[in-house]
């Protein structure tokens, strides 16, 4: 596990989180990135548009980029992590390093937009979103060479963002929330379709495809998810998202406190921990009965950015769920059975959603409202467990170890791991 203080890159094992290396960066590290086989670490310095790489095996050995007068506004690993790509200023270009030969490519007209570049899950091509003449484009890239596969324009007003389905077989294409479109590409460059819910208001605000690559669900600012299946791709089933439950048959499982009533010498945590955990209030669900009505925030009409759609949405590894967040719902994670194409469950916290992520190898579902909770999800139940740290822990994001074992919560100054015990298999 890899955390960042100021220009000090700590390394730590996974499981006691010991120290095992530190190493001291040029400046303040903003970005930091493991890569593919774990082997070497980048950190960017944006400010001072330097890149610094360190070696696990060989911590003697480190590379040091420097983008010059260029400046440094991105940085990523490509899939085989001996390549890195580095995004200059105002996206005039992308430069890719190699660590094996020293050499140096360039990449011209990089669009400067959410999502501009993507990888195939098997590492083998790369889709970068282009901005020239006034027109998007996209090219293709074989990762061995970095040669040219295909270059092709878009049929986009402002392109916003491309994602690859996992099977490497389609890239999604989709336009600015200004204009609701979504292009389906092949890997030749040919255009598969072409979807449009609605015209003339916010449009598309996400996007996730299930890791069979079987659908594409759209968020959009109309507070609906959308499912496109791969066959013909058109729309499945569309998901709406209102402010009051009524179907008896979906489960909605309400956050509300309790009082702490602990025995203090049953407890395992250190007692310096317990001022704080102990005495903060703790939290249970219960079940609530139907109809239920849901904290409603009314967005802001005449402000950027309006607090409206879906702005969260997560498959589960076993493609069977779909969780999703309504921005205007704050307080709600709501979790859709894939195979029926309804409701299952409504999840109704005290606090605003953070994040949520699914655990990699299971439907689990981990989920952060920024307080000192954790809250865990899955189809025999949900549970929220108190986090034991001294002060005020606010979780703000959280991510799963591919293991699916433990997860690391994370606050503005702060982390720490949350280790799950493995159920004996009889």
């Amino acid at each position: 596990m890899a955390s960042c203080v100021q220009y000090r890159l700590i390394i730590r094992d996974v499981n006691t989180l010991q120290i095992l290396q530190l190493y001291t960066c040029l400046d303040q590290i903003q970005y930091i990135e493991w890569s593919s086989d774990s082997l070497f670490i980048l950190c960017a310095m944006y400010k001072r548009g330097i890149v610094q790489v360190w070696s696990l095996e060989q911590p003697d050995w480190h590379c040091k980029i420097d983008e010059g007068s260029a400046g440094l506004v991105a940085s990523c690993w490509s899939p085989d992590g001996r390549h890195i790509l580095n995004t200059t200023e105002f996206h005039l270009r992308i430069t890719v390093w190699s660590l094996c030969t020293k050499s140096v490519s360039y990449i011209k007209y990089p669009k400067a937009c959410q999502q501009g570049i993507a990888f195939t899950k098997d590492g083998r091509y790369m889709a970068l979103a282009e901005r020239r003449d006034c027109k998007d484009f996209i090219s293709l890239f074989v990762c061995s060479d970095w040669q040219l596969l295909r270059h092709f324009d878009t049929e986009t007003q402002d392109l916003f963002g491309i994602e690859w389905a996992p099977n490497g077989c389609v890239l999604a294409v989709w336009d600015t929330c200004l204009e609701y479109k979504i292009l389906l590409y092949s890997l030749d460059g040919r255009l598969l379709s072409t979807y449009r819910a609605y015209e003339w208001s916010l449009g598309i605000k996400s996007i996730a495809w299930s890791p069979s690559s079987q659908f594409l669900a759209i968020g959009s600012y109309d507070e609906k998810v959308r499912i496109l299946n791969h066959v013909t791709w058109k729309k499945i089933t569309e998901f709406e998202h209102p402010a009051t439950i009524t179907n008896p048959k979906t489960i909605v499982y309400k956050e509300v406190e309790k009082s702490p009533s602990v025995e203090t010498e049953r407890l395992s945590f250190p007692r310096r921990a317990l001022a704080s955990s102990l005495f903060s209030a703790q939290s249970k669900y219960d079940i609530s009965q139907v109809p239920v009505s849901l904290q409603y925030v009314k967005p802001i009409a005449d402000r950027a950015n309006p607090k409206i759609g879906i702005g969260m949405l997560a498959f589960s590894p076993d493609n069977c769920f779909l969780a999703t967040k309504n921005d205007n719902i704050p307080n709600a994670v709501w979790i859709w059975d894939i195979q029926k194409l309804k409701l299952f469950v409504v999840l109704e916290q005290l606090g605003a959603i953070q994040s949520f992520q699914w655990d990699p190898l299971q439907p689990r579902l981990a989920i952060c409202t920024g307080n000192s909770k954790v809250y865990l999800w899955s189809p025999a139940g949900c549970v929220s467990v108190q986090v034991p740290m001294e002060g005020d822990f606010q979780i703000l994001s959280l991510c799963w170890h591919s293991s699916g074992d433990s997860v690391a919560l994370l606050s503005k100054d702060n982390f720490c791991v949350c280790y799950l015990e493995r159920e004996e298999v009889k």
